[in-house]
Formats: C-alpha cells, structure tokens, sequence
C-alpha cells in the first residue's frame, strides 16, 4: 500500500471513530438508577457524563477537521499530478 492508499483508509477510519463518538454524545446522562445514590454522587456522575460527552462532542468536531484537511492535500496531490502530466504533454506537442 501507497502512502495516498494509507491516508484514505486513515480517512475511514476516522469517519467511523467519529460516528462512535456521536453515539456516546448521544447517550443520556441520567440513568434511571441514578435515584437510587446519594446527591453527591449522583452529582458526581453527572459531572463527569457531562465532560464525557464535552469531550467527545469536541474531538468528533476536531477529527472532522481534519478529515477535510487530509482530503483537501490528498485532491490537492491529486490535481498537481494531472497538472504536471497536462504540462508534459503540452511541451511534447
């Protein structure tokens, strides 16, 4: 596999981490056993469902990013290859 080949698989790779990360924003905070502990650990655990979810919110928002950048190089390369090609035939005619 070429490194153009790797990048792509990377690409999907990361389209399917951030779908993963949507399931887990998703998810609801209270849990219907939540009634069932003290008010500090249920606020406890709220707390950290809601950075959970922050957390996951962001680094979905970040991958994309990213997967655009990698996709805009990739057709960049892609473009500058036909270019140089258009460039050679030119000069040969």
């Amino acid at each position: 596999m070429d490194s153009r080949e790797l990048k792509i698989e990377i690409i999907k790779a990361a389209q399917k981490a951030v779908t993963e990360l949507i399931k887990v924003a998703k998810e609801d905070i209270i849990k219907k056993n939540l009634d069932d502990l003290s008010p500090e650990i249920a606020a406890d655990r709220l707390k950290n469902a809601a950075a959970s979810k922050k957390l996951a919110i962001f680094d979905a928002f970040e991958i994309l990013s990213r997967i655009d950048s990698e996709k805009a190089m990739l057709e960049d390369t892609e473009g500058s290859d036909k270019n140089m090609s258009n460039f050679a035939e030119r000069r040969a005619k």
